[in-house]
């Protein structure tokens, strides 16, 4: 996480962390078997991110190009532990740019830092994922149920119910928050 979040930043690469790993940083911890990063790079930038994956991981360099044009994602393999790097291009919707620019510095382990998801965006996107998979997914809903019940009390509720309406899945933050104890 950490190797990965410092290439990234070196290479100028706008990103932040979601999925698992964000929920589990705002909710309650829950084992994965890859990171999530949302990058938003250049297509130069996207050329020396290959590069300096390469080596240690597997990558397809034709799908980093097709993810970057078609706005969507591509993923690397360590090849010596086949752990799985998924990365999802911003794609070219409000929330999407609203997400990346409201992300948060945290802390990962002694001296070290990542750019994060915040808890409300990683809270409207699992919904969102929740939705679109047909609301069957028990994993997603109880990564939100975490996230609400890990801070009540600090959540931004007007971005949360904003961006909720915007994204058609107000019903199902209001039921999310019945059943975390919230509202």
């Amino acid at each position: 996480l950490v190797h990965i979040a410092r290439l990234l930043e070196k290479l100028g690469i706008p990103y932040h962390v979601g999925g698992s790993v964000a929920s589990s940083a705002h909710g309650m911890y829950r084992a994965s078997a890859d990171i999530d990063f949302v990058i938003d790079p250049s297509e130069d930038q996207l050329d020396a991110l290959a590069g300096s994956l390469e080596a240690d991981y597997y990558i397809s360099r034709p799908a980093m190009r097709e993810a970057l044009l078609r706005r969507s994602s591509f993923n690397a393999i360590h090849e010596a532990s086949s752990f799985k790097l998924d990365f999802f291009i911003r794609g070219p919707a409000p929330f999407d740019a609203e997400e990346l620019r409201r992300s948060t510095r945290l802390a990962v382990g002694e001296g070290s830092s990542v750019w994060m998801k915040t808890p409300e965006d990683t809270i409207l996107r699992k919904l969102e994922w929740f939705r679109n998979g047909g609301e069957v997914s028990e994993r997603q809903w109880h990564d939100v149920i975490s996230i609400l019940r890990a801070a009540p009390d600090t959540l931004d509720d007007a971005h949360l119910d904003h961006w909720a309406s915007e994204l058609a899945v107000s019903a199902l933050l209001e039921r999310a928050r019945l059943e975390a104890g919230g509202e």
